[in-house]
């Protein structure tokens, strides 16, 4: 049986400088999904047209830049990943094709087999993310587990973060002694409460 042999990472795109090829919806579409995770992201869109809400976004967003051009190899240089989006996939091949030759790392839109990264489901709550792979087999169960996680985790879930990274930061001893001492603070999330009589 075929296993999920992804490897789960947060990029740090404020770090990053991403390239998305296409103006269209699909590339409005990666374009906001990486804005809202990091509204810091330097991405620049290269596309013959833009819609209106991507044109729009460089007003909310100074770290996206339009170019409105053809494609080409030059556009790799300084990129440290590309997102092929537009919806001809003879084109994002050869996108994938000149990524690959540059050694970039590359997302082709609906195309898995062309994806050494995939864009997941993403369940925010404050400094908790949650990423969703479904090994690009189906990204509507990864919607539907997303919506699922996002109503289950409480919000205030982001208070308990904080307030064990202060703990975190006064603990002394070694790395070991530390993690006991967490463990051992968080236990009550994971022990079912015992019944009352």
């Amino acid at each position: 049986m075929e296993e999920n042999q992804l490897f789960p990472v947060f990029f740090k795109l404020h770090r990053l400088h991403v390239l998305v090829v296409g103006g269209g919806n699909i590339g409005l579409e990666k374009a906001n999904a990486m804005l809202e995770n990091c509204p810091q992201a330097t991405i620049t869109v290269v596309s013959l047209d833009f819609l209106p809400e991507l044109e729009a976004l460089t007003h909310q967003y100074p770290n996206i830049t339009l170019v409105q051009k053809s494609f080409s190899c030059g556009d790799l240089l300084g990129k440290d990943l590309v997102i092929a989006a537009t919806n001809d996939k003879a084109f994002n091949y050869y996108v994938w094709e000149k990524a690959k030759g540059s050694k970039v790392l590359i997302n082709v839109a609906d195309t898995p087999d062309l994806c050494d990264f995939y864009l997941g489901s993403i369940v925010r709550k404050g400094n908790l993310k949650i990423a969703i792979s479904t090994n690009g087999k189906s990204p509507t169960i990864a919607k539907r587990l997303k919506q699922v996680l996002q109503d289950a985790i409480p919000d205030t879930l982001d208070d308990v973060l904080n307030k064990l990274s202060q703990i975190r930061e006064k603990l002394s001893g070694d790395f070991a002694s530390k993690v006991r001492k967490l463990n051992s603070i968080t236990d009550v999330l994971v022990k079912p409460e015992s019944k009352s009589r």
